[in-house]
């Protein structure tokens, strides 16, 4: 390998952003993930959950657009938290919309999650640091969604 590839080899793996960010998310998503673990939750799950409760009946294109997810991700979580009863489906004229809400299972699962998720959001809040939260905060307002909605 001649020197200018070594070169760009050891650049792209002490300064690539997205192998940084990757990791920092598996990382901070483990954290939500084993607390929520008990429930039989995913942090995953829990976000659309909350942008259920927030949007009260859901549009699949607006919970895709709010947290970034491909409608085949989505609909595989709406199918699987169906089947636990988190969620129903409101029938409507369209049928391809399918919107959904939250049922009062799924309400009761949000309460029980609030402590185990406080807790992963202390121990991402203390890797993390006030200056990389208001970093993360900058950059999630910057792409809208969820982020910006706080």
């Amino acid at each position: 390998m001649d020197k200018a590839t070594a070169s760009s080899i050891d650049t792209i793996s002490r300064t690539c952003i997205a192998v940084r960010l990757r990791l920092l998310n598996r990382v901070v998503t483990n954290f939500y993930d084993d607390a929520l673990r008990p429930l039989g939750l995913k942090v995953s799950q829990l976000n659309i959950l909350i942008v259920t409760a927030r949007l009260n009946l859901a549009r699949p294109t607006q919970v895709c657009e709010i947290l970034q997810l491909d409608t085949s991700t989505l609909s595989r979580n709406v199918e699987r938290m169906r089947a636990h009863g988190w969620l129903e489906v409101v029938p409507e004229d369209d049928a391809r919309a399918q919107p959904f809400r939250l049922t009062p299972q799924g309400k009761r699962l949000i309460e029980k999650a609030v402590p185990a998720w406080e807790e992963a959001q202390r121990q991402a809040t203390e890797l993390l640091g006030d200056e990389g939260i208001a970093l993360l905060d900058k950059a999630a307002k910057k792409l809208g969604g969820l982020g910006a909605k706080r």
